[in-house]
């Protein structure tokens, strides 16, 4: 355990920024965090320079505008090698994907708070009304068995302690939206909608993937 850590935190970043890859903040820094260690200790937490730079600017606005907010991020890429598949995600496999959690309230008291419902901020999903587009339905009913899976394997016991923070995530996803370097954002339609996101950078990402109303993917062109 002793040489994996060190391996992991002295040797492998060292060997991938030459390689045009750099680890995201093992902690909090400059308003951006992981919100679970986990994703840093199985080396998931790495990017390109210039996604690193740009979560790190968006993170200092968001708390500029959203005093005390820390932008959590989920997985990205890992440190070497182009094409690697970082499983169970389709596409994080160059360094310039990275997923971040939504924002959300304390339900009781009505608070903004950093924390998740879900620890790993996959699983528990912001579900579509009654009157909006059912995405997760349509393509489970065309036979894409893995759109919803993982929330079926996440505990949704938190879940009513957490209110979706509409304002805060919206506010997020433009941010991200307005920035040159972002080819495309990925959410799900219903939630496009919800929050009235226009860019034509936030796209459908396809049944093939999973449910994105538990998270937000930011690519780099």
């Amino acid at each position: 355990m002793t040489l994996y850590i060190l391996t992991t935190f002295l040797i492998v970043p060292a060997i991938a920024k030459p390689l045009g890859r750099v680890p995201l903040p093992l902690t909090e820094t400059n308003h951006l965090q992981p919100l679970n260690m986990l994703t840093c200790f199985l080396n998931r937490n790495y990017v390109t320079p210039d996604l690193y730079k740009t979560a790190l600017d968006i993170a200092g606005q968001m708390n500029n505008n959203f005093p005390g907010t820390t932008v959590n991020y989920l997985d990205a890429n890992f440190p070497f090698v182009d094409k690697f598949p970082l499983i169970p995600h389709l596409s994080h496999n160059d360094g310039k994907k990275i997923d971040l959690s939504f924002c959300y309230r304390d339900t009781k008291t009505g608070e903004t708070t950093n924390e998740c419902p879900s620890f790993i901020g996959y699983g528990i999903c912001e579900e579509p009304l009654p009157n909006e587009k059912n995405t997760a339905d349509f393509c489970t009913d065309k036979g894409y068995w893995q759109y919803s899976f993982m929330t079926k394997i996440i505990s949704q016991d938190n879940k009513q302690d957490f209110t979706f923070d509409s304002d805060k995530t919206r506010e997020l996803v433009n941010l991200f939206a307005t920035q040159p370097t972002i080819g495309k954002i990925f959410i799900e339609p219903h939630l496009k909608t919800r929050l009235n996101l226009t860019s034509d950078k936030i796209r459908f990402h396809g049944c093939q993937a999973v449910r994105h109303d538990d998270h937000i993917h930011i690519q780099l062109k």
